[in-house]
């Protein structure tokens, strides 16, 4: 069984989260093997007086990488993007990125 932080595993930290933070929708990198409601009761624990609205999952594919002669590709990861209510606190990690 995973716990919130198993699930939650990091904030994504772009220009497009970041402007989207401001509507409260809110970017994280979050383990392969979770679904939407996994996610949703991850964010309301760990981040108190939040209520969820939307999740929203995205996984990114792996890329072909070179360096030099040598081929690889960069690993698969899996983002939630997390719509919350209205009257919902924000998050205080997003607040002093802005």
């Amino acid at each position: 069984m995973m716990t919130s932080f198993d699930i939650i595993l990091k904030p994504v930290i772009t220009e497009r989260s970041m402007a989207e933070a401001a509507n409260k929708k809110y970017t994280f990198r979050v383990a392969p093997g979770a679904n939407k409601t996994q996610i949703k009761a991850a964010v309301e624990e760990v981040f108190p007086k939040t209520k969820v609205k939307a999740v929203n999952v995205i996984n990114c594919r792996a890329k072909k990488k070179r360096l030099g002669v040598h081929l690889g590709k960069t690993s698969a990861w899996k983002k939630a993007i997390v719509t919350l209510t209205e009257d919902s606190k924000a998050i205080e990690f997003f607040e002093g990125m802005m």
